[in-house]
This record gives structure tokens, sequence and C-alpha cells, in this order.
């Protein structure tokens, strides 16, 4: 959630962008409310040989504007031009300018095209979202939660989650990836990275040749389901491919033999998990510091009683109770678990089987 304060600064780079958008409304009625009465003031003769006020000629071209002049007729030919070519020009600036302006300015609700693209250009290292299934969705609220402004594009409009990025006021554009103007419109030439998280990864592969094109400094983070293909991207695109099955297949595969573990990933040949500990038996008396020496665990979190503190310190002595997530190799994991006394920890004496070919275990 924005605060009153964030939520001013972006109305006003709105309003910013919005000004760049009408240059040449703006100019136009510049000239139209400022050169026309003075072109009266200088040139206006009435009737009676009395030359006006710029007030008096800028209430005229003010009347004009609705078709109705203030001033009487002269036979002028420079005067009676400026009366007939006010008016056309003034209804389309009011049709082209103010009305759609105002649209822009006060319905943004309706996320169409334009304001999506406008919105945009306020924006400057946001992050690309393309494809607003679970996967898009995920993504933007984490990434909503680090504080990055986010647009997201999406090809259907009764795509999943549609509804609930438009609720949470996050700018969605519904259009073709393929079409030449949907990457522009979100501003991409100067955003910080793109996601494309579609279902389709030739899709997904066109929206990332796009971008780079619009902006070769640009990160790109794919979703492919083929890993093969993934890998090939990596090695010649280089960007971040991501498979969501070899994501999921080491959480998956560590949690049918241990439920106790949160989490896991990989960093490069390493299988590292995050898990939690209570603290009986071995731990009580170590501190953070001894824990990581010996067993490579490094302490994200302890919770003692009621509080909980992230990142504790080394010289934390550990007590009966205390509850310490703790982040290590998986080999590392079993030694750990073994030391606690836990007997339906795996056998740390097989932990090789569990390792990836030149793997060397760490401390």
């Amino acid at each position: 959630m924005k605060s009153p304060a964030a939520r001013l600064m972006m109305d006003l780079r709105y309003l910013r962008a919005l000004s760049r958008r009408f240059r040449s409304t703006l100019l136009l009625a510049a000239v139209i409310f400022g050169v026309g009465p003075a072109l009266y003031h200088w040139r206006y003769v009435g009737p009676d040989g009395d030359r006006i006020s710029y007030g008096e000629a800028l209430h005229h071209v003010y009347f004009l504007l609705f078709g109705q002049p203030s001033l009487p007729y002269v036979a002028d030919w420079f005067v009676e031009s400026l009366n007939i070519l006010i008016p056309p020009v003034s209804i389309a600036l009011v049709v082209d300018g103010v009305v759609r302006f105002a649209y822009l300015f006060f319905a943004r609700h309706k996320n169409d095209k334009e304001w999506v693209s406008v919105v945009s250009e306020t924006m400057k290292g946001h992050v690309v979202v393309c494809g607003a299934g679970r996967v898009g969705y995920r993504v933007v609220t984490q990434l909503r939660e680090m504080g990055k402004d986010v647009v997201v594009v999406e090809k259907r409009e009764d795509a999943t989650f549609v509804s609930a990025l438009r609720d949470e006021n996050i700018p969605l554009l519904i259009d073709d990836t393929r079409s030449p103007l949907c990457l522009p419109r979100t501003h991409v030439k100067k955003a910080s990275a793109i996601v494309c998280a579609t279902d389709d990864d030739l899709a997904n592969l066109n929206i990332a040749l796009d971008a780079r094109r619009l902006n070769p400094g640009i990160r790109v983070v794919i979703r492919l389901f083929d890993d093969d293909l993934g890998a090939k991207v990596r090695d010649t695109f280089k960007a971040e491919a991501l498979s969501s099955s070899s994501l999921a297949a080491p959480a998956m595969a560590l949690a049918a033999l241990d439920p106790r573990l949160v989490h896991s990933f990989r960093i490069g040949k390493h299988l590292m998990v995050v898990s939690l500990f209570v603290v009986r038996e071995g731990l009580p008396g170590m501190n953070i510091s001894q824990v990581r020496d010996r067993f490579g665990g490094l302490a994200l979190s302890l919770i003692r009683g009621e509080e909980e503190t992230l990142h504790p310190n080394g010289d934390v002595v550990l007590q009966v109770g205390d509850q310490i997530t703790v982040q290590a190799s998986y080999p590392e994991y079993c030694i750990l678990r073994a030391f606690t006394g836990e007997a339906d920890a795996p056998a740390y004496a097989d932990h090789d089987n569990f390792l990836m070919p030149g793997y060397r275990p760490t401390g």
C-alpha cells in the first residue's frame, strides 16, 4: 500500500506525463487564448472608432469558443477571418484536448490501452510482467511487496487474475504481445526487467526478443516448460530461463523425505535447504557462530518466547525451547539433524546419494 506522499508524487508524475502527451493541444490553447486576444486588441476598431482593451478581447475570444461573438461586427477582413477561424479550431481543441485529458485523468480505473500507456510513461526502472496467470500474479504480488512499480500485460480479458489486478490498481494492459505497439505501451525502454510468464514457450521467447530489441540492457526472465530449451536460452541469450518443474522438483522430492524442510533451492551444484529446528538435544549451550562453523548452517531467524529476531548475532547462546531457522546444504543439514539426536533424519553417511557430480561439502 502506497503512502499518501507516494500517491501524491505518482499523481504529479502522471499529470506531467499527460502534459507531455498533450503538448500540441496545450500549445494550440496558448495560441488561441494568448495570441488571439492580442490580435483583437491590436486590430479591432469598433463602429464608433474606439479600440478595445485586452480584457474585452479575451472575453470575445472565450465566447467565440461557443460560437457567440461578444463584439459588434466590423468591416475588417483580418478581424472577420479571426471570427471565422477561431470557433472550429476551439471546438476541435475542446473535443480532442480537454475531454480526452479529463477522461484520462479522472477515469483511470478503466485501465484502457491509452491510460496504461500514459501511466507507464511516469515509471522508470519498473518491471513488466507478461502473463496474468497464477505464476504471473504471484510474481506481481512479490514485486509489489518489495516496493517495485509493475506493469502487467495479458492477452485475455477473462484471464484468472485480471479482476484481482484491477482491484489492486495495478496497470494492466489487455493486448496481444505480438502487436508491435504492445511493449512500447508499457514503456519497456525504461524498464529494469521483464518477466515473460505466459504459458506458451514460443510467446515468451518472442516477448524476450522484442524487449531486448527495444531495451538492450533490460534484464530478461523467461518461464519455459522445456528444460532443454531453457538451458540453450541461458547459454546463448544470456537470460534467466526458469522451468516450473525444475524449480518444484527439489522441493517436492525433499518434502517427501523430510516434512521439516520449508524451502529448497540450488546454487550451482549445491542443493540448499531451509529448515526449522527446535533446540533440544545437542544445541543448548552452543552459540550461533559455533553452529555455523561446525555444521555450515546459517541462522536466518531465532524465536525465543514471543520475540523473533532475524539474522541473530553470532554470540547469541541457544537455549532449550528456542526455535531456529537454519539454511545449509543438504548434506550439512543431515549432519546437523543427526547431531540433535533426531533419529528420523536421513542418515548423513549416505549423503553422497544426494549430490550432483563434482559437488564437495562445505565446512
